[in-house]
């Protein structure tokens, strides 16, 4: 157990170290001390609702939170560490691409 709870720290801490380091435009909101935070993290986009339908769209699942938080649950138990930075490759690229834009990713459903 004491493997799983390190990792359950050491995940969403890279998750965090690659996504500000690597999508400028997103704010961290969650707490940035992990026994404040749990194992979700959960940053601030303007365009977040469609950038996640796109992540989803792309085998990343996350969910969003109004008005414009998207957030990931990271648990080791399914997630290593090759998955988060593949997740944040992902985000780079759709943010660098600009395709949260797309049409087909405005549309707003009732769950994301």
């Amino acid at each position: 157990m004491g493997e799983v709870h390190a990792k359950s720290i050491e995940l969403p801490e890279l998750f965090i170290r690659e996504v500000e380091a690597r999508c400028p435009g997103l704010k961290l909101v969650s707490p940035r001390d992990p026994a404040a935070r749990g194992s979700h993290v959960s940053f601030a986009f303007e365009h977040g609702y469609a950038a996640m339908q796109v992540l989803i769209a792309d085998n990343v699942i996350g969910d969003f939170r109004a008005p414009d938080v998207m957030r990931f649950g990271i648990t080791p138990l399914f997630v290593n560490e090759a998955d988060i930075i593949d997740a944040v490759d992902k985000l780079e690229r759709i943010l660098e691409e600009e395709r949260f834009k797309d049409a087909e990713f405005q549309k707003r459903e009732l769950v994301t």
